[in-house]
């Protein structure tokens, strides 16, 4: 008797055992290799975690939505490193390297808003209470002697 699949892990036609690892959701990778416990490959799954979850969980997630977010994960994890390559130099980005992470950082905003990543401008106007009390404090006090 064949289950019903509750994740995107869960191919409708495909008995668990004709599976691999990885569309069973048990590993992150199809060979043996890479087990999935370096700092790399945790986190991720990690990041994997947070963009499925954004999307509303494994349970709503496509397999394409799920493969852009493993691919998105991916990226973001390259750019941590190359970011952390940069810090540690401390005199600068080498050009390939430069190069390199703007590539991936432009590959990964257009990942992102294939998946649904919208700029939203924020409101940074001011509430009406907090400008009249903040007018108030400065009629109060014109010198300017809180500055001090």
């Amino acid at each position: 008797m064949r289950q019903q699949p509750t994740s995107l892990a869960a191919a409708p036609d495909t008995a668990a055992f004709a599976r691999s690892r990885v569309s069973n959701g048990k590993s992150l990778f199809a060979d043996a290799v890479v087990d999935g416990r370096s700092t790399w490959a945790r986190r991720l799954r990690d990041l994997l975690a947070l963009h499925v979850s954004d999307l509303g969980g494994e349970d709503v997630v496509t397999a394409a939505e799920h493969s852009l977010c493993r691919r998105i994960s991916t990226i973001t994890v390259e750019l941590e490193l190359l970011e952390r390559k940069f810090a540690l130099k401390g005199k600068g980005a080498a050009a390939e390297d430069l190069d390199l992470y703007l590539r991936a950082a432009n590959s990964l905003r257009r990942l992102l808003e294939s998946i649904g990543l919208k700029r939203v401008a924020r409101d940074v106007t001011p509430l009406l209470q907090d400008y009249l009390a903040e007018r108030s404090a400065a009629a109060e006090d014109p010198v300017g002697s809180s500055a001090r």
